[in-house]
């Protein structure tokens, strides 16, 4: 049975494709999650995909995966990047490793972006790299998961 890894996606990712696509490009969510899918298959990894615009769910995301101790996590916390300390903690407690990831470059936009609870918690951060960096995250999440086999 392959591990699993949870890629969690934050407010408004729904909206990818149509939302200021001069900044998140054309790609779809579900673009996304086929990207992810193929990514970790090749990989041997299984994907538990979500995306919520509520940030008490995504904190449930976070200890589910926890309880079912799943290999790893990556997360695009999205607007919660800068204001969420609930998402601080519960990733503080995953124990598995956890990779942000930004479809922008968070550092070359607006001063408030530049701030990242999330990057506390994460063992590696991926930024700029458009919706790539979402298979970027999963080959380097994989090289972890691997390294500590």
């Amino acid at each position: 049975m392959p591990k699993t890894v949870y890629v969690l996606n934050g407010p408004n990712l729904n909206l990818l494709g149509t939302r200021e696509p001069h900044i998140y490009g054309r790609a779809t969510l579900g673009d996304v999650e086929k990207l992810c899918r193929a990514t970790a298959e090749r990989h041997g990894l299984a994907v538990e995909f979500r995306q919520s615009n509520h940030e008490g769910e995504i904190i449930d995301w976070i200890q589910e995966a926890r309880a079912a101790k799943a290999a790893g996590l990556i997360i695009n916390p999205a607007g919660y990047t800068h204001t969420s300390v609930a998402i601080l903690d519960a990733l503080a407690s995953m124990g598995a490793p956890v990779v942000e990831v930004h479809i922008s470059n968070i550092h070359a936009r607006e001063p408030f972006r530049r701030r990242s609870y999330v990057s506390q918690t994460a063992r590696a951060v991926i930024c700029g790299f458009g919706v790539d960096g979402y298979a970027l995250a999963i080959t380097g999440l994989a090289a972890m998961i691997d390294a500590k086999d």
